[in-house]
């Protein structure tokens, strides 16, 4: 597996999934700091569902095909969002220690 550093290990140094980390990290880091990074993640969400309905009729829901993607693909699904996390949680680190 490409991605075996997302593995969570109750033995690690740094116990917790990527999300519990996460949040460890945004309930301490600087609010105006946080919000920023959280904007850019909707921005770029924005982005994709906008990139994802072009060209489709009006009866298209990417709600619903989201869904059904993550219901084929849930353990890909699951990879993509602790990695996610992972980057969130470092782009907020990275502009507290700047």
């Amino acid at each position: 597996m490409a991605n075996n550093w997302l593995i969570e290990d109750e033995d690690d140094l740094f116990v917790g999934s990527a999300k519990s980390k996460y949040f460890d990290i945004a309930n301490q880091a600087n609010k105006e700091i946080v919000e920023d990074e959280f904007d850019k993640l909707l921005e770029k969400l924005a982005v994709m569902e906008i990139l994802l309905s072009k060209d489709k009729d009006e009866e298209f829901d990417v709600n619903e095909i989201i869904k059904q993607y993550v219901l084929q693909n849930l353990d890909e699904v699951e990879q993509m969002k602790k990695g996610l996390y992972v980057e969130l949680a470092g782009d907020i680190v990275c502009r507290l220690d700047s």
